[in-house]
């Protein structure tokens, strides 16, 4: 064989080898980076699902599928872009970038729960009548697509920040990856949920008694599911946000928080034997979830107590 083509092979192989290396880079970073964002994505998962109450079972999926277009759309042509720049050219604003996004999430989870506790609800109902379903539609995925557009945020920065360190193109294979596989797992597993009361109705309607018993089981359990989900995304919602804001401050200085939580984390681990790296946790993630819940509140007050906004009645 030519001695010019062994060498153009080798060099080939050298680049496939690299090639490979890479997306192994980009792979393994993706999976630390994606467990980083799993309060948004299941809050996200946990909401969605109201974005087509009202409508025709037949226009359910269309509707989840616009909403998956603009997703995509926020994360790759909008946050993918802006994060990679904020990257290169002022990464020191990546830490801020995150704590306002930890006020953010810490803000969301409180206000569920004031209003769980009986506080007023904020913000415009989902239960006004329907006058014009084409114009309603349209509003509804557009409404979607903008609080996806600050939950995309949320992630993407996360993200970003578990990969700051990684080279240019780890950094962007990484905010890709990330940011497909959430929009995938989010949309489809919404897909799912808003058709398995369909899908119990069917079954009651079939001749066998067991398939009309599931049938009525998965109506009986999908308002049980969907209630788990938005308690599970909320306390995932203050977590994060409060995990988020005691890391914030320890890289900017401010230690007393994050070393509290900590030290009482060392604590736990060092008095629970054989269950102490379960318990440690667990135990960080609940002062962090008191840390996002006080400033969430504190948040929730000033802005409708103090500036009065969104102080109309509805849901969410």
């Amino acid at each position: 064989m030519p001695a010019g083509l062994v060498a153009l092979l080798d060099d080939v192989s050298i680049i496939a080898r690299a090639a490979a290396a890479s997306i192994d880079d980009i792979g393994v970073a993706a999976g630390k980076a994606g467990t980083k964002t799993a309060g948004v994505v299941i809050d996200d998962a946990a909401v969605t699902p109201s974005y087509v109450t009202g409508f025709k079972p037949a226009r359910e999926l269309p509707i989840i599928w616009q909403i998956t277009k603009g997703s995509l759309k926020n994360k790759l042509l909008i946050l993918l872009p802006g994060a990679l720049l904020l990257s290169f050219f002022l990464p020191s604003a990546i830490i801020f970038i995150l704590l306002a996004g930890g006020a953010y999430l810490s803000y969301e989870g409180a206000e569920k729960v004031m209003e769980k506790l009986g506080g007023a609800k904020h913000g415009k109902t989902l239960e006004d009548p329907i006058e014009d379903p084409v114009a309603f539609e349209k509003k509804r995925v557009a409404g979607a697509i903008r609080t996806d557009l600050i939950l995309s945020a949320e992630i993407m920065a996360i993200t970003l920040n578990e990969v700051a360190a990684e080279d240019f193109v780890t950094r962007a294979g990484v905010l890709a990856v990330v940011g497909v596989a959430v929009t995938v797992f989010v949309y489809g597993a919404v897909a799912l949920l808003v058709k398995v009361d369909d899908l119990g109705l069917h079954l009651t309607e079939k001749p066998s008694e067991a398939a009309q018993r599931f049938g009525r089981f998965l109506l009986k359990a999908m308002p049980v599911l969907l209630a788990g989900l938005s308690l599970i995304g909320t306390v995932a919602m203050l977590w994060v946000g409060g995990g988020i804001i005691l890391h914030g401050m320890h890289e900017l200085g401010l230690h007393s928080l994050s070393d509290w939580a900590h030290d009482a984390e060392v604590a736990v681990e060092a008095a629970t034997g054989s269950l102490a790296g379960i318990l440690g946790w667990a135990t960080y993630a609940a002062l962090s979830a008191l840390v996002g819940l006080a400033l969430g509140m504190i948040i929730a007050l000033v802005l409708h107590k103090v500036l009065k906004v969104g102080n109309e009645e509805g849901a969410h």
